[in-house]
């Protein structure tokens, strides 16, 4: 098993968590109160979301689906693209933002699915809620919470989904315990995330910009497959998107990311038969 004490593993920062923790929350708060947008520290951060969500994989019709507010072009993915969602479905996002991708979901499990979001930054969660009439979406409701320590029951989840969050956590093997845990037998994961490309330089692994800008958080494609196998995850599939280079390399002013980090589709499923993790 892969020890998270090392940059090399599921941890990826030398920093200490609550930092780490204040650092992430700090920023995505002045996003939802400002209105910026992108995962990286950049002024191009300030582009139109809806050009951003373009180059993520997002279609026309996914945005015009969605009323104005809740795309921030925040990611690097498109995680309802690679979910598979199926009618009935439940469907939780971690680090649900302003609630893009749950509006999407919510029109793909239809009147009888759910979804639930989850974000540790109140501010996201209270723009998120107001969404939520904008976009006549009863099904969706949005819950504070870390995605650590998921404010989810056991085996009530079939899909969870993900968009560029993961690589914030200090603790990724407890992330995908939590994810393994409240998924039924048989529910899956499917993630758009970033994950390592090059060894990053130890000053940008301790800096709480590039971990809080999606950067210095990210872990290596080894060390994620082992951290989900760990957690009792199956059918694991990590695939890095070398086309992603476009737009991360936008997140950064004075440094290229994409020479450390590329995105990346992850997926995995909980064997059926297997009771939640303890």
């Amino acid at each position: 098993m892969t020890d998270e004490s090392t940059p090399s593993a599921g941890n990826g920062s030398r920093l200490d968590p609550a930092e780490q923790r204040a650092a992430v929350r700090d920023r995505y708060a002045r996003i939802a109160s400002e209105s910026s947008s992108c995962c990286g520290d950049t002024d191009s951060c300030a582009d139109a979301p809806t050009d951003r969500s373009s180059e993520l994989g997002y279609s026309d019709a996914d945005r015009e689906a969605v009323a104005a507010g809740a795309d921030m072009g925040l990611g690097c993915g498109n995680p309802t693209a690679i979910a598979g969602l199926e009618d009935g479905d439940t469907v939780l996002d971690l680090g649900s933002g302003a609630g893009f991708d749950c509006f999407l979901a919510a029109r793909e499990v239809g009147p009888t699915g759910r979804v639930i979001g989850v974000d540790m930054t109140p501010e996201m969660v209270e723009r998120a809620r107001e969404n939520v009439d904008a976009n006549d979406a009863t099904t969706v409701e949005f819950r504070l919470g870390e995605i650590e320590h998921l404010p989810v029951a056991d085996e009530s989840v079939d899909v969870i989904l993900s968009n560029c969050v993961i690589n914030l956590s200090a603790d990724k093997s407890q992330v995908f315990r939590e994810a393994f845990r409240v998924l039924r037998p048989g529910g899956r994961l499917a993630v758009s995330d970033v994950v390592l490309s090059a060894d990053l330089p130890a000053d940008r692994r301790a800096d709480p910009a590039s971990v809080a800008a999606c950067i210095g958080g990210a872990a290596p494609v080894p060390a994620l497959a082992e951290l989900l196998s760990d957690a009792g995850f199956v059918g694991v599939a990590i695939e890095p998107k070398a086309d992603s280079e476009s737009f991360i390399r936008e997140w950064d002013d004075e440094h290229d990311p994409s020479d450390y980090v590329v995105a990346a589709t992850i997926k995995a499923e909980k064997p059926r038969g297997t009771a939640a993790a303890q």
